[in-house]
């Protein structure tokens, strides 16, 4: 009986560590990056769309595109943000 209980419960425990723990995890890093931008940084949305950010709302941010073009989107599909003072990561910094 005991047999029959270990096989799904240690599925279910693999399951958690390999696919709902990490996904938790980067959930909660996109929410604290959400949360943290601020106007001037150049933001990567989910369409790929690359701009600055002109105007931050309560869940809307306006992005600058350039040459007079600007978007409205929702913050949640804004994927990464480049700092203004962040070094491309092939720069090597000498020293």
């Amino acid at each position: 009986m005991l047999e029959m209980l270990l096989l799904p419960v240690g599925m279910i425990v693999i399951f958690y560590f390999l696919l709902i723990r990490p996904q938790n995890n980067r959930m909660k890093k996109h929410r604290e990056m959400i949360a943290n931008m601020k106007k001037g940084d150049t933001v990567i949305t989910q369409g790929g769309i690359i701009g600055r950010i002109f105007k931050l709302a309560d869940d809307e941010v306006t992005i600058d595109t350039g040459e007079g073009g600007k978007l409205r989107v929702v913050r949640s599909m804004v994927v990464d943000i480049k700092r203004k003072n962040d070094a491309p990561a092939n720069d090597v910094k000498e020293s």
